[in-house]
């Protein structure tokens, strides 16, 4: 996670011009926090089934990810504008629909299972991937009708290429 941060640091906010000590020091913080952020959902979750959480972050993995890998490597017209609407829309409404969950409503915050069923009727579910996969890949195929990317069918092709021989013939020197 630590590194997807770093990547972002460098890619989204500074375009790709950043020192390597500048790196560094983004790499660290990240580290930092999404360790202090797992101390403290793991004191907020204190009394769960370990089971359970690892299924919801199962859930959450497979809505934010799986939409996206399958649709790369199937069709060519799943574009990069339509990956990260797909992986932001998963895991937004996974991690949405976890909060509102009767697990998180009653089991964590001890709010009255009466006053949970009459206010978070909408989210029933103890796990939510079956709603936010499909949303997901809702979004996903919509985001890629509507959008266009210029290269995106050579890209395809190479990628394709690549899954199904490895690396491309030119990658190997001649012996």
């Amino acid at each position: 996670m630590a590194t997807v941060c770093h990547d972002l640091w460098v890619n989204v906010v500074r375009q790709g011009h950043s020192s390597e000590s500048e790196q560094l020091t983004v790499a660290r913080i990240a580290t930092v926090a999404i360790a202090a952020l797992a101390v403290f959902l793991g004191i907020v979750f204190e009394g769960q089934n370990v089971a359970f959480m690892a299924g919801l972050a199962f859930a959450v993995a497979a809505s934010a990810n799986f939409p996206a890998l399958l649709l790369s490597i199937t069709w060519k017209r799943f574009m990069t504008p339509a990956a990260v609407a797909s992986i932001g829309v998963g895991t937004f409404s996974a991690l949405l629909m976890i909060g509102l969950s009767p697990t998180v409503q009653v089991d964590v915050l001890g709010k009255n299972l009466a006053d949970v069923s009459r206010a978070w009727w909408f989210v029933p579910m103890k796990n939510p991937a079956i709603f936010s996969m499909p949303l997901s890949f809702i979004v996903a195929v919509a985001v890629s009708l509507l959008t266009r990317e210029d290269g995106a069918a050579s890209t395809f092709r190479e990628m394709r290429h690549r899954i199904m021989f490895g690396k491309a013939r030119e990658a190997y020197p001649e012996r």
